[in-house]
């Protein structure tokens, strides 16, 4: 009798110490697979690899997942050196944090690209807030409705005239970024591009091009993963979902 847990069967396990440490490489130089098993290991610029683990969707599909508060100050640290690293050919000037997540990369960001100071997004509306500079916002881990994302009325001097950068942890609907998109073009601001730490699948490519052409080919990640299918022996990548792929 086979005794693992449901989800063991399915080759996935809990992600209680996950993001915790990283690999000074693949073993044999490059990474074995598919099928996958619980997790899903990507390389970072710095060379070194982090392992993700591969969380089952609603769906039965399953995705390569990184929290960043809950990844080592080790892991985040080199992530947000290869965030700045792949941003720096947009030429920002400014960073825009998208929350929640984002915020744990947007400060690094921004020091690492030498700016004084970055403008956080939030979701949570202040008392002098205005809704008109808002926009209605869902996200794949957080689908629900009644979200705003909210830019602070005494931020507008700061983002006045910049070209900026929206950051955040991931993308991969894309609702979060078009949501971002919508309210830097309600306020006149040009985005010149978006950086994250994953792209998870490319199913956000559509989307941010719909809400301003052309935006998807100034995305830059760290990381990318596809979204994976279960067979018998684990997980393998879904074709044309990986954001790695030449196009």
């Amino acid at each position: 009798m086979d005794e693992r847990s449901a989800a063991e069967q399915r080759f996935i396990r809990p992600t209680t110490r996950s993001w915790l440490r990283l690999q000074p490489g693949f073993p044999g130089g490059r990474r074995a697979g598919p099928p996958f098993r619980y997790e899903f290991p990507v390389a970072l610029p710095c060379g070194r690899v982090l392992a993700l683990p591969l969380r089952a969707l609603p769906d039965g599909s399953a995705a390569a997942s990184l929290i960043a508060n809950q990844a080592s100050f080790e892991v985040n640290d080199a992530i947000a050196a290869g965030m700045a690293e792949r941003g720096r050919d947009l030429d920002a000037d400014l960073v825009v944090g998208l929350p929640t997540l984002g915020f744990v990369y947007a400060p690094d960001v921004a020091r690492r690209l030498g700016h004084e100071t970055y403008a956080p997004l939030g979701y949570s509306r202040k008392f002098w807030y205005d809704d008109a500079l808002s926009e209605p916002v869902a996200s794949i881990t957080s689908p629900g409705a009644g979200k705003r994302l909210y830019v602070d009325p005494n931020l507008l001097p700061r983002l006045e005239g910049r070209r900026v950068a929206l950051v955040d942890d991931a993308v991969s609907t894309g609702r979060t970024a078009v949501a971002a998109l919508k309210l830097m073009a309600r306020i006149g601001v040009e985005v010149a591009g978006v950086v994250v730490a994953m792209a998870q699948s490319t199913r956000w490519r559509a989307a941010l091009d719909a809400q301003t052409p052309g935006i998807a080919d100034r995305v830059r990640f760290v990381f990318g993963a596809p979204l994976f299918t279960l067979g018998p022996d684990g997980w393998t990548p879904m074709p044309g979902t990986d954001p790695c792929d030449p196009l």
